[in-house]
């Protein structure tokens, strides 16, 4: 019998009571080492239910309390980094080094979150008129829930959480069911920093639990981050039960190479972009535009680096990539590049055959690089999230960026350029919520926010950062009048009150 993944509510380990599971399985060996309790809507409902029963003094709690938490929560993340980072590789499949990656990109949200007490700043004006001071401050929601997927088990919880607690809210977190284990240990670790039992609850599960968090009248704000058919479904369900949401979709993030880049130093960025974490990032490079005469030379460039990459599982320090989370995913993204060719591409590079000795039943694909894409192949249209790059001729620079802004989603986009003007432009005329100039990843640092245009963001708010703060809370505007001190009791005026 393997070891069953629980829920964490109240402060505490619970056993899952609705009698379902899910299998979670070492993407290196094929084999399933774990399963997860999948919540049914009453533990959802339990869940809930302790964070609104913390939220009644959570929510009052001082900032220096709040922060002084965050602080030994960072504490202990730093501390333990490698043991999460174990985790994470055991269950998704990513090498040692990018789960020690995501940790620390995690950790600049919990930063951002132990110095919340400037970003919760009000404003105060003062004689708007006689003796009347307007002051606007911002207050917490209440219980606000996560939905996160599989790629980034504990970094993008951590996008979320932090900064929801840091502001006075409770919450419930649902992590992807392929890969649980990271979330419960931070919820651990949550509780040894001193937060109070409540604040931070983890249900598993699937749809079901979903559904119920998403409906829950004690819900009040639901973020989500994953593709764009469940973004859309997150939204409109969350929004029609009058909850605030922030939905982040899919993408098809393209790279505009002109003709004076640097083609090594580009060649370098699409493979570490396009490859890194295997392609299961919604911020990888996975469709390259080539301007001019360029292409034929950065094709050759891109496959003598790809064919380099060694792959192997994700805890022998000689892998540089892992395998994919799922046999049914590995699937997925092999018939991309099977049906190719048929579609008009030349395959460059085939992966779908790659194996590695001893682990033939691990989820293993090659890498996989396709030139003279057309935009009509499903390769190109769709969101793979695998190590398939996609190459596309333009013949100038507004046709390269056109090609880009028909896409339908539009997360992140890069240019590689020595042109100031060119990339300057670039940056006005792309249609992306985050932009790149000779940098392949343009994922903001914590204290910027994170997220795209069109169908990779449904909601008015992008993840951490500013943005996050004002997601988590609401504003209030507080008029105040006192009378002042030296003035005899004149009675009460029921007339208009005077402004000047």
């Amino acid at each position: 019998m393997t070891h069953l993944v629980n829920h964490w509510i109240g402060g505490r380990t619970v056993e899952g009571a609705s009698g379902r599971h899910g299998p979670v399985t070492d993407p290196a060996t094929g084999q399933v080492t774990t399963r997860v309790a999948f919540a049914s809507a009453e533990e959802v409902d339990a869940a809930v239910a302790a964070a609104r029963e913390a939220y009644a003094t959570w929510g009052q709690s001082s900032l220096a309390r709040r922060t002084e938490i965050l602080f030994r929560f960072r504490a202990l993340l730093d501390a333990h980094r490698d043991e999460i980072a174990a985790l994470i590789t055991a269950e998704h499949g990513k090498v040692h080094s990018d789960a020690l990656g995501e940790v620390a990109r995690g950790l600049e949200i919990v930063d951002l979150a132990c110095g919340i007490t400037v970003q919760l700043k009000g404003e105060l004006s003062t004689q708007v008129a006689g003796r009347v001071d307007v002051a606007a401050i911002r207050q917490p929601l209440g219980v606000v829930a996560g939905i996160t997927p599989f790629n980034f088990p504990a970094m993008v919880p951590m996008w979320m959480f932090p900064i929801a607690i840091a502001c006075g809210n409770t919450f419930v977190l649902k992590p992807s069911e392929k890969d649980p284990s990271a979330a419960n240990r931070l919820a651990e670790l949550f509780a040894e920093a001193g937060l109070p039992d409540g604040v931070f609850n983890v249900v598993h599960g699937d749809k079901a639990a979903v559904d119920r968090l998403l409906e829950h009248p004690d819900v009040k704000a639901v973020s989500f981050v994953g593709s764009t058919p469940i973004a859309r479904h997150i939204h409109a369900t969350a929004s029609a039960h009058g909850k605030r949401v922030q939905a982040l979709g899919g993408a098809k993030n393209h790279m505009l190479v002109l003709p004076d880049a640097d083609l090594d130093a580009a060649a370098d960025a699409a493979v570490s972009a396009a490859y890194g974490s295997a392609g299961e990032r919604c911020m990888a490079i996975s469709a390259v535009v080539a301007v001019g005469a360029v292409g034929d030379e950065l094709v050759r460039k891109i496959r003598e680096r790809a064919e380099k990459i060694r792959i192997g599982p994700g805890n022998d320090p000689a892998s540089e990539m892992g395998p994919l989370i799922t046999r049914a995913h590995r699937d997925k993204v092999a018939s991309y590049v099977e049906n190719a060719a048929a579609e008009g591409c030349e395959v460059v590079l085939d992966g779908t055959g790659h194996t590695v000795e001893g682990h033939e039943d691990g989820h293993w694909i090659g890498i996989s690089l396709l030139d003279r894409v057309p935009v009509t192949a499903k390769a190109y249209q769709d969101e793979i999230f695998g190590p398939v790059l996609c190459v596309l001729r333009a013949g100038t620079y507004e046709e390269g960026v056109a090609l880009i802004n028909a896409s339908p989603f539009g997360n992140g986009t890069a240019i590689f350029t020595r042109d100031g003007g060119a990339a300057r432009r670039f940056q006005l005329e792309a249609e992306a919520g985050m932009v790149g100039v000779n940098v392949p990843i343009p994922v903001p640092v914590g204290y910027h926010s994170f997220g795209g245009w069109k169908d990779s963001l449904f909601g008015d708010h992008h993840i951490y950062g500013n943005d996050g703060t004002h997601f988590y809370t609401r504003g209030k505007v507080v008029t105040t009048r006192w009378p002042d001190p030296a003035d005899a009791p004149a009675g009460v005026d029921l007339g208009f009150p005077r402004n000047h």
